[in-house]
């Protein structure tokens, strides 16, 4: 009998979180899915001072190693500040953010599918409809997994992910309490993938492990092995 090959998910981390702090958040899913998938996480090219607002990350303090900064993947206004509930002035760093992704793609890959939380759930939903669009820097993953995702302000964000259904297998997960972003953007995320596979939780921001969750990522993921 073959041995089964773990599926390999590329995991884009939400504002304001580290390459590093991003891996020991997803480290309880990370143990909860060994043998099944091996996750390789990436945080935001642009690094986020201490002080500007965030998606829900504690506050670092003293200098920190590289991976260890705070990241985001684009900012709403001229500062480096991000909200995903207001209309943006700009989308300043998206661009960046869209070449951080293409190469680790590129230089990482292969990859079976695509995960992201927050800020890196609303990339990757940009992702796929981009190379839905034929974009040839993002090749369509087998699946695509969104925790506490929403559909990003800014015609630049917005109109690719609107333009046409997206259509590959989906799996949304949010919370009922979630103040960062609430459930309400996750669900209208969701619309925009014919045959969503949604899964609520009675969190709040981060990235449920429990029991039951942990069958639903399996079963979910099974189908892809």
């Amino acid at each position: 009998m073959a041995v089964r090959q773990p599926l390999r998910i590329l995991c884009l981390a939400g504002f304001r979180q580290s390459e590093r702090g991003f891996r020991e958040k997803t480290g309880a899913l990370r143990k909860a899915l060994r043998g099944r998938a091996e996750l390789v996480c990436l945080s935001g090219p642009h690094p986020v001072p201490e002080a500007e607002g965030h998606e829900g990350a504690g506050p670092d303090s003293g200098p920190c190693l590289p991976e260890e900064q705070p990241r985001g993947w684009w900012f709403s206004e001229e500062a480096a500040v991000f909200s995903a509930l207001e209309e943006p002035t700009v989308c300043r760093g998206l661009e960046e953010a869209l070449e951080t992704v293409a190469q680790a793609l590129n230089k990482l890959g292969p990859f079976d599918g695509l995960l992201g939380f927050s800020q890196g759930a609303a990339l990757a939903a940009l992702v796929c409809a981009l190379g839905q669009a034929c974009d040839a820097r993002f090749p369509l993953p087998r699946f695509i997994i969104l925790v506490s995702g929403f559909c990003p302000r800014g015609l630049e964000l917005k109109e690719p992910i609107l333009r046409a259904p997206l259509s590959l297998p989906s799996l949304h997960v949010f919370g009922d309490t979630d103040r960062v972003i609430p459930s309400q953007e996750s669900v209208q995320l969701a619309s925009q993938f014919p045959g969503a596979v949604t899964l609520n939780h009675s969190g709040g921001h981060f990235i449920p492990t429990a029991a039951p969750q942990r069958q639903a990522y399996l079963k979910f993921l099974d189908q892809f092995a």
